[in-house]
């Protein structure tokens, strides 16, 4: 099979990434193999492949927004045949026997496993996936590219979402309106939330008010006009999460969703921390990936997506890096 394969980390712009042939894996027990369609880009993928997040195997296949055909069933996989479409996340493994995998937090699990980090991922012909981890996606009635990207930013974003508690009429902050921001925003005005968006870039502010924003502005030049019950903080700033904590009310609870974050410096803690909750997203987890699934398929989630031929991928991957992606999404299609 065709694979896009790391060996060494790299800038993007010096193509880390090499096409090669590989034998199809074989699934083992309690595994599926998937017959990849589509794979979207994320921004993780660069920090892996640059060094920002430490390089866990080599070769390595990176891509964790994965849709596909199951084409084979390892010995022992109920819950699925040949030919079902499914979804592949970040979560990729678990050991299934520690506290937090028997209370359903299996994102905490020390023996997490992350597709395209840990475990071979989507930017190849074929896939591997344990039968856990693998998500019925049969009743999304969207393109195979409009599907990849909710297996990160929108799994991801609900995750966090989840993470701060809010229920309806609460007002909800998101610093930051990139994908992830996006499916977020969704979900809260879907669930009855007062939504107020930070961002520097007119085009995002733009679009946050255009799905549903009551204020899209820059906090750092204007304040928001309410105090909120949570925030989520999307970009990769330290910087941001004591402003952030400081227009939450006490009780509340701010969220930071990055895989990683410049320095943290708190400089006010009794005024702008104190009685607050500050919680981090670790990973995913499978019961809120098939919840937001479900919400899926019951509301308009298009956003918009750029797609490259396979062959494309690494110049794919150095655009994304420049800002040069004119849609929401970069995808990968791999097959058909």
């Amino acid at each position: 099979m065709k694979a896009w394969i790391l060996k060494k980390q790299t800038p993007i712009e010096h193509n880390p990434l090499e096409l090669v042939d590989l034998p199809i894996p074989r699934p083992g027990e309690h595994q599926l193999r998937v017959k990849v369609l589509v794979c979207g880009l994320c921004r993780t993928d660069l920090h892996i492949a640059e060094g920002d997040l430490p390089l866990k195997k080599t070769p390595l296949v990176l891509g964790h927004e994965v849709v596909g055909v199951v084409d084979e069933l390892g010995e022992g996989v109920t819950g699925f045949q040949k030919g079902d479409k499914v979804g592949v996340t970040w979560f990729g493994g678990k050991c299934g026997v520690c506290k937090h995998c028997l209370a359903g937090r299996e994102n905490y699990c020390p023996a997490f496993e992350a597709t395209g980090w840990d475990l071979d991922g989507g930017l190849a012909e074929y896939l591997l996936v344990r039968d856990y981890a693998a998500l019925p996606i049969g009743d999304l009635k969207l393109p195979d590219e409009e599907i990849a990207p909710l297996m990160c930013p929108g799994v991801a974003g609900y995750c966090a979402f989840r993470l701060t508690d809010a229920k309806a009429g609460e007002n909800i902050g998101l610093y930051g309106f990139g994908p992830t921001a996006y499916y977020v925003i969704k979900a809260a005005r879907h669930m009855g939330l007062h939504v107020y968006v930070s961002s520097r870039s007119e085009a995002n502010l733009e679009r946050a008010r255009k799905h549903g924003a009551v204020w899209a502005g820059d906090s750092s030049r204007s304040s928001m006009p309410e105090m909120l019950d949570s925030a989520i903080v999307f970009p990769a700033s330290g910087s941001l999460v004591e402003p952030a904590l400081r227009q939450v009310n006490i009780g509340g609870v701010v969220v930071l969703a990055p895989v990683s974050m410049s320095n943290i410096e708190i400089r006010n803690y009794a005024g702008n921390f104190w009685g607050r909750d500050l919680r981090t997203l670790y990973n995913v987890n499978i019961a809120d990936a098939r919840e937001f699934l479900s919400l899926a398929a019951r509301i308009d989630v298009r956003m918009g997506t750029e797609v490259y031929p396979f062959e494309e991928c690494q110049n794919a991957m150095i655009r994304l890096k420049q800002g040069k992606i004119k849609e929401p999404n970069a995808v990968i299609r791999v097959a058909g």
